[in-house]
């Protein structure tokens, strides 16, 4: 007899706890909705901090004065995959640069400056460069 009032009392922690679950679970969707939703927000709420300081680095950056540069790029040539020709201006001299991966190596100071239209201008806009790699650009 004793053996089933034990069996009994085993059975009812087990019967309890069966039917605490079925209780909560109902509470316990609600709580991941919410965590969810909280989640979605703060999501949200960085994906728009992230633009906001990209746009204000953008306004920052275009109101430095961009002709109170002292070394300027006045030309570029690619020689290879990795090596390139840089004519730079600093002051008034104009130098020649070599550059390969991992060095810069100056080849010569240039005597007169060397004049290059606006259409030959050392950085041109990315699309344009984009098509000239791809080959696509036939001038």
């Amino acid at each position: 007899m004793h053996r089933h009032i034990v069996a009994g009392l085993a059975l009812l922690p087990l019967s309890a706890l069966a039917a605490e679950p079925a209780a909560v679970a109902p509470v316990a969707g609600s709580g991941m909705a919410a965590q969810l939703g909280q989640l979605a927000l703060g999501l949200l709420l960085v994906v728009g901090l992230i633009f906001l300081l990209a746009w204000l680095l953008r306004r920052v950056q275009q109101l430095s004065p961009r002709g109170g540069q002292v070394i300027k790029l006045v030309s570029s040539q690619s020689l290879g995959p990795r090596d390139r020709l840089v004519l730079v201006q600093v002051g008034s001299e104009q130098i020649l640069l070599g550059l390969s991966t991992g060095s810069i190596t100056p080849l010569h100071v240039l005597k007169e400056p060397v004049q290059v239209p606006d259409s030959q201008a050392a950085s041109p806009e990315f699309a344009q460069r984009l098509m000239e790699l791809l080959g696509k650009d036939k001038h």
